[in-house]
């Protein structure tokens, strides 16, 4: 059992979670997770990676400071991802997803990370 098997499976029991991984947000690198058939992590992990990067430098632009959750509605779902100590906690959902749960939980895994 991994360190973050705890973390996964408490994001993963919400409702219309189809993926839950922890990410090196430097490099987008999948350290551990789990994931329904069909959604392709290692690419995900990258992308979603450097969409957290990049939204950290626009936070830090705008006078904000660094990001601490970011959140990708789209047309079939969700990306969500949380931030602490270098690692990202990412999930991917259903657009039927709890938000306010599941962004609760997010936050609460990144602080334990």
């Amino acid at each position: 059992m991994s360190a973050f098997a705890g973390i996964i499976a408490a994001v993963t029991r919400h409702r219309g979670v189809a993926a839950c991984l922890v990410v090196a947000e430097e490099d987008g690198i999948v350290v551990d997770g789990t994931a329904q058939i069909g959604v392709n992590t290692n690419a995900f992990a990258a992308l979603t990676a450097s969409l957290y990067r990049k939204a950290g430098r626009a936070g830090n632009a705008a006078g904000f400071g660094g990001v601490t959750f970011f959140e990708l509605e789209a047309e079939e779902g969700r990306v969500f991802a949380a931030g602490k100590g270098g690692l990202l906690l990412v999930a991917v959902a259903e657009p039927r997803v709890n938000v306010g749960l599941l962004r609760v939980e997010l936050l609460r895994g990144a602080g334990a990370m």
